[in-house]
């Protein structure tokens, strides 16, 4: 069994302080999970659904991922994100969106967002300066380039390392110009090393 005096879990840390500030989506809060690619983000918004079972009535994860216009698509998602989900969201009003396919290389099918308890998003620039004033918590989530490299290509194949490369570049810019880092309430240890830790 976990000792008493050990450290809450960065799941639980993150919902601790989420549901401690008030709401921003109408009656619901919003946790932005930020960071480079192949830190752990994804890993770390499920964790949170599954702890918020008995905490809240309703959880949704949306991922970065499903947004981007492709690989060259950081630099404008925010926008999309702000417009389209965040901001309706604010209002009390389902947000919507549409899936990017990454084989077709095209727009796919519409998801509508109902309003929620908790909305997760994770992903690079998930944590957008864009809508700050709607983001509860950000979390920033890092860990060593080189590990992060070798997850992405475990994930997505040996062929998309040059796109991995140029992806790391331009989010390394991103995040500069954003200062997100700056800017997060929890910061996570996606190689679990280090437990996670309020900083905002």
């Amino acid at each position: 069994m976990p000792s008493e005096n050990a450290p809450p879990s960065p799941a639980r840390l993150v919902l601790d302080h989420c549901l401690g500030r008030p709401p921003t989506l109408g009656a619901g809060r919003l946790v932005c999970i930020d960071g480079p690619a192949g830190s752990g983000k994804t890993t770390l918004a499920d964790e949170i659904a599954v702890a918020s079972r008995h905490l809240v009535p309703s959880v949704r994860v949306l991922h970065m991922d499903d947004l981007y216009e492709g690989w060259a698509g950081l630099g404008d998602v925010a926008l999309r994100v702000r417009d389209g989900i965040v901001a309706p969201l604010v209002r009390g009003l389902p947000g919507r969106y549409r899936r990017w396919d990454w084989l077709a290389s095209s727009w796919a099918e519409e998801h509508l967002v109902d309003p929620c308890s908790v909305l997760v998003i994770e992903g690079v620039g998930a944590g957008a300066a864009e809508y700050a004033d709607a983001i509860g918590t950000l979390v920033w989530v890092e860990a060593p380039p080189e590990e992060r490299m070798a997850r992405g290509l475990e994930r997505d194949g040996l062929a998309m390392r040059s796109h991995w490369e140029s992806w790391m570049v331009s989010e390394s810019a991103h995040f500069t110009r954003q200062q997100t880092r700056a800017r997060a309430d929890v910061v996570v240890d996606g190689t679990g090393v280090l437990p996670a830790r309020l900083v905002g």
